[in-house]
């Protein structure tokens, strides 16, 4: 049986959702137009709307 590898994460869920979504939409800025591009930028907002839901999660209201 193999043991689980664990990581301790050092910067914030948020934190690293905002970081893919700024790297994603930079290199999407540098792709040519088309498939490559669309596929990176939705990735991006795919990370934005995580990040958004990690916020609201966390709000004083829902908890």
């Amino acid at each position: 049986m193999s043991k689980r590898r664990r990581f301790k994460q050092t910067q914030s869920l948020e934190v690293r959702l905002a970081a893919k979504a700024e790297h994603l939409r930079e290199k999407a800025k540098e792709a040519p137009s088309g498939t490559e591009r669309e596929t990176l930028l939705c990735k991006a907002r795919q990370f934005e709307e995580g990040l958004h839901m990690s916020e609201w999660l966390r709000t004083p209201g829902l908890q």
